[in-house]
């Protein structure tokens, strides 16, 4: 169950302009092998797209979903789908 996968979440709360999405990629830098974004929506989420091992996006998931975070989460949206490629590393956009 290690096969690669793309994750897309939504995180809604407050979680712009507290180092959400520096914080995002730092974990996904420390989980190691994912591959995407962190992205300011302008209705005030953030976009996470990752991919990589599966067993990778959900120890980042998990993270997105923990009182870990900066901020504050009020909730998580997530969509799981299969690789697109064409990430060089884990980018804030």
């Amino acid at each position: 169950m290690n096969e690669d996968a793309r994750l897309v979440v939504w995180v809604r709360g407050r979680v712009q302009q507290v180092g959400f999405r520096w914080f995002t990629r730092a974990n996904a830098l420390e989980i190691g092998g994912l591959r995407g974004f962190a992205l300011n929506l302008d209705d005030g989420r953030v976009q996470v797209v990752a991919e990589g091992p599966r067993e990778n996006c959900h120890r980042l998931l998990d993270w997105l979903r923990s009182d870990d975070t900066p901020g504050h989460v009020d909730g998580v949206t997530e969509i799981w789908d299969t690789p697109r490629g064409g990430y060089e590393g884990f980018a804030i956009r």
